[in-house]
């Protein structure tokens, strides 16, 4: 079944004739083409990877202008351990394709800064996690880690916790250096299931006491079996067998329709009330003195 994405959704140019494209431009400093999942990826000869990339920048029909990211792979068990992934972007073409070098930890890879110079962040960041060295870069500094880090943080044999930890000192009030220490008690996961309990006991667990079934409570439970509800027969029904019972039914009906067919004027005399023999309440504010003078 074919993806259907929304049409808000910007949609690449297909890779129809990259590859021959490539092939023609960059020659023998190809070592591999894959084109898997609708992306190709270039796997290149080190030291020919400048020229790679400006061949890919400015040769017509490929004409991938801007570099997006650099990034790092480590497969300790290979004899060049590390890739350095170069992903670039076509504006004009509407496409991607990505660019993939080997070394190991002591062979260096040309730097591209003359080529984008956002490389020189991008192969700094590289060379601060893994520890992939770069020539012809013109300020190879660590830009993520702490001055004085030892190790490189994603090399996959780095140790997971570190070598060394940062604290502030209020003793010598300022940040000290200090070997990792891991004092969590809770350290040991066995997988079991919570439910099930685990096999060691929580620091403080050991002080709890278990209880008896049941809700604690003061009193002595109940003796014997517990008592049941009966059901009893209401006294008055809670609802009317029948319509009679509360007005409604044919004699109401016919009542209601006497009532609508009568005149107007017959309706109005009778919503008028009628005369009472009470007498009405005198006017209150006799004897009040108004404003101009006189009594109300």
């Amino acid at each position: 079944m074919a993806v259907q994405l929304a049409r808000h959704v910007p949609q690449m140019a297909p890779n129809d004739g990259v590859e021959a494209a490539a092939r023609s431009a960059l020659g023998d400093m190809i070592v591999e083409v894959k084109d898997e999942v609708g992306e190709i990826t270039l796997t290149v000869r080190r030291e020919a990877v400048v020229d790679v990339l400006r061949a890919l920048r400015d040769t017509p029909g490929l004409e991938y202008q801007q570099l997006m990211e650099i990034a790092g792979c480590d497969y300790p068990e290979r004899a060049e351990r590390f890739e350095v992934n170069y992903h670039l972007l076509s504006l004009t073409q509407n496409r991607r394709i990505r660019v993939k070098v080997l070394t190991d930890d002591k062979t260096p890879v040309p730097s591209a800064t003359a080529l984008w110079p956002v490389a020189n962040w991008l192969e700094r960041e590289v060379f601060d996690l893994y520890g992939v060295l770069f020539t012809g870069h013109p300020d190879l500094r660590r830009i993520l880690t702490d001055y004085g880090f030892e190790g490189y943080p994603l090399r996959k044999d780095f140790p997971m916790t570190g070598h060394v930890e940062l604290r502030y000192s209020e003793a010598e009030k300022r940040v000290v250096y200090e070997k990792v220490s891991l004092p969590q008690d809770f350290r040991a996961f066995d997988f079991l299931m919570p439910w099930e309990g685990a096999e060691y006991v929580l620091p403080g667990d050991e002080k709890a006491k278990g209880e008896q079934p049941g809700a604690p409570t003061p009193t002595a439970p109940p003796s014997g079996p517990a008592p049941t509800n009966v059901k009893t027969p209401a006294e008055t029904p809670k609802t009317t067998d029948k319509p009679a019972d509360t007005g409604a039914g044919a004699p109401a009906d016919a009542e209601a329709t006497k009532q609508a067919r009568k005149p107007a004027k017959s309706k109005a005399e009778s919503q008028v009330s009628k005369p009472s023999d009470t007498a009405e309440p005198a006017p209150k504010g006799g004897g009040r003195r108004r404003p101009g003078g006189g009594t109300a």
